[in-house]
């Protein structure tokens, strides 16, 4: 039986950043926590809902920074929950640099309005 899920959440990282695998994956983890703060802010309920359903997570990409700012201020627009990840610079980027942005926990068919036609990061 294929499971639904209504609720999910999405982080964006630029691909032109180049990160190592462990520095990516810190990005997208704290993009994923500041954006679920960012919900409970927002609409608790959205929180709990994904979370009960099994808290899906899809993780995609753009080529700039400049298509990551488009996509976050498209996410405010829609009245989403977005968060946005600042590198401090401690170890492959220069400090400030804007690296991922986190959309959610939100219902997934809104999500999918900012996000739909983005790729999946492999």
């Amino acid at each position: 039986m294929q499971r639904v899920f209504r609720y999910k959440q999405v982080i964006v990282v630029r691909a032109d950043l180049d990160l190592s695998k462990g520095k990516l994956a810190v990005q997208v983890a704290h993009a994923s926590e500041l954006a679920i703060d960012a919900t409970k802010r927002l609409d608790e309920q959205w929180f709990y809902d994904w979370f009960n359903e099994g808290y899906r997570k899809i993780v995609l990409k753009v080529q700039s920074l400049e298509e990551l700012l488009r996509l976050k201020e498209e996410a405010e627009r829609e009245k989403l929950p977005v968060a946005t990840v600042i590198d401090f610079g401690l170890t492959e980027l220069p400090p400030d640099t804007v690296t991922a942005i986190g959309i959610g926990p939100a219902p997934s068919e809104r999500i999918d309005t900012v996000t739909g036609r983005l790729s999946l990061l492999h």
